[in-house]
């Protein structure tokens, strides 16, 4: 059974905001919206079947594609053929697992990942011996997802965030206008000051040439209930985009089972994801 092609649309311009209480003084739309998009499509078969699932359920609005991957292809077909609203997952630091993958877009890859995961402040350092790589590492991944998705994506995360890593928003890899995913968003006190300030930095930096929403979340953890009320409510306001992984049992549960709707209550899960510039709702 066909999913209905995407129709409803977030319209919202960017801002700069990592904190919940820094939102107060910006513009935000009319009528908020919620955002649920799963990574990894395309990771594996279970990955991709569970994801699709959660789709048709309802309580996906869109997904985030790896390619290169063992199951990149078929899920592209799936994605088209079902309408749903996909973005790049970029990924620079999990081995590529899709046969014929080109050795030398491997070897690249390869060293991306040893930086990248050596030391949990890498991502922070931009690396002038690596611009080569990272450069031919992501435009090989647009332009594969160009060809699977017989079109330029116009929205780009990362595995493991590293799409926000120095090296590719300092060389601007990720290109203009692309709808971009921000930092997880914390209240005051959540982590430490310097935490918080460096991703109000790369935020304000994204920003200026990328689209994104007001406030991300994951959707883990599921407890204390406070959390997921608080989501929520900004949602109601805000545009917000909430990260899932429904290979993780307790996601595909949650998802799956229904429970979901008890809590999100008069705030609808959104049927996909788009941002302007314009800072106005969608009609």
């Amino acid at each position: 059974m066909p999913i209905d092609n995407i129709s409803e649309r977030l319209t919202h311009g960017p801002s700069a905001n990592t904190d919940a209480s820094t939102s107060l003084g910006l513009e935000t739309p009319a009528t908020g919206v919620l955002i649920i998009n799963a990574d990894d499509w395309g990771r594996n078969r279970e990955t991709t079947d569970r994801i699709s699932e959660c789709v048709l359920r309802g309580t996906v609005s869109s997904v985030s594609a790896m390619v290169f991957m063992e199951d990149s292809e078929r899920a592209a077909t799936v994605a088209q053929e079902r309408g749903i609203d996909t973005g790049l997952h970029l990924n620079l630091t999990t081995s590529f697992s899709a046969p014929g993958v080109r050795a030398l877009l491997a070897q690249h890859q390869e060293k991306l990942a040893k930086y990248l995961l050596r030391h949990r402040l890498a991502q922070a350092i931009f690396h002038p011996g690596l611009m080569r790589s990272f450069d031919y590492v992501v435009a090989a991944q647009i332009e594969e997802f160009s060809r699977l998705h017989g079109t330029m994506p116009d929205r780009i995360d990362g595995h493991h965030h590293m799409h926000l890593c120095a090296n590719v928003l300092r060389a601007k890899l990720l290109p203009e206008g692309t709808i971009v995913r921000r930092n997880f968003s914390f209240q005051p006190g959540e982590k430490s000051f310097f935490n918080r300030r460096y991703r109000q930095i790369v935020d304000r930096r994204l920003a200026r040439r990328h689209r994104h929403t007001d406030f991300f979340f994951s959707l883990p953890p599921l407890e204390p209930p406070a959390r997921l009320q608080r989501i929520f409510s900004l949602a109601r306001q805000s545009a917000v985009e909430l990260e899932t992984h429904p290979v993780n049992s307790d996601e595909y549960k949650f998802l799956m089972e229904g429970e979901i709707f008890r809590w999100v209550g008069d705030c609808p899960i959104a049927s996909g994801f788009a941002v302007t510039s314009n800072g106005k709702a969608a009609d």
